[in-house]
């Protein structure tokens, strides 16, 4: 039989390197998503050395332009008859406010906006492969995270942590509005909180707050640790009682309610489809 696909985003450092990784060893063919080439090829070499049997490729987008994610999958899915996993993994903390080139904040299009439109693209695929996972990585960041209707496209309140919280949130209301479309038996989604994990995400939290980061950064866990959730499920065996969980370490997890609000769910899923164009 081939061996499973698993598309991870992000994948050039952090955890996303360590969770491509951990796949490659698992028998999977990995393709990495990066944005920068020379970086994205080293990515790919340091896991093919490390995981020798497997098969790694690279995928290059700038997840910030949503007609690069469209590029990206219209590449996938032309070159990948089976796409079994997708980890939406890619994420940025910008230090000072700014609008990607679409017109969205660019915290909120990173984090938000690209997966929910690589997925949605992927989705058809994923379903022809079934049974396929996706799991994205969320984040404790997001309680006490606020949405509204500026969040995506205003800088007023905007500091680069209320940003990040409310990608955050988003991408659990995401997750949870993904899974009551899907038939669980066929695509399983997920999301998760890898942990507070020592990556360079945090150097542009902001000069006080990367201060802070720096400080304790030796003291925070290793990104092969904040891979592990990622990782888990990927490759549990039996996904489905994990479908439109958040999880923490191996077991379900309880968000904020804001996560947990119905109403918002559907907001944030019918906004984000306009906003990308679906």
């Amino acid at each position: 039989m081939a061996a499973p696909v698993a598309v991870v985003t992000g994948a050039t450092a952090g955890i996303g390197l360590y969770t491509a990784l951990g796949l490659a060893r698992a028998g999977m063919r990995v393709i990495m998503v990066g944005r920068d080439p020379a970086r994205t090829e080293a990515a790919r070499c340091l896991v093919s050395e490390r995981a020798r049997a497997a098969t790694v490729d690279t995928a290059l987008a700038d997840l910030a332009d949503l007609a690069a994610v469209r590029r990206l999958a219209a590449t996938l899915l032309a070159e990948h008859e089976r796409i079994d996993i997708l980890v939406n993994n890619a994420g940025l903390i910008s230090p000072r406010f700014q609008l990607s080139d679409d017109g969205f904040e660019l915290t909120f299009a990173v984090n938000h906006l690209a997966p929910f439109l690589l997925t949605n693209l992927l989705l058809d695929r994923l379903k022809e492969s079934a049974p396929a996972r996706i799991v994205t990585v969320a984040s404790q960041a997001h309680h006490g995270a606020q949405l509204n209707s500026s969040t995506p496209t205003r800088a007023e309140g905007w500091t680069p942590l209320s940003a990040y919280g409310a990608s955050k949130l988003c991408n659990i209301l995401f997750t949870r509005g993904l899974a009551r479309r899907l038939d669980g038996a066929l695509v399983t989604a997920a999301c998760l909180h890898p942990g507070v994990i020592a990556t360079d995400i945090g150097n542009r939290a902001g000069w006080l707050a990367a201060l802070g980061w720096r400080v304790v950064k030796p003291f925070l866990g290793r990104p092969e640790q904040g891979a592990a959730t990622s990782l888990f499920l990927a490759t549990v065996t039996d996904p489905t009682p994990f479908h439109g969980a958040y999880v923490i370490g191996t077991a379900i997890a309880e968000p904020n309610p804001a996560a947990r609000d119905e109403a918002l769910e559907e907001f944030v899923w019918r906004e984000s489809a306009r906003m990308v164009g679906l």
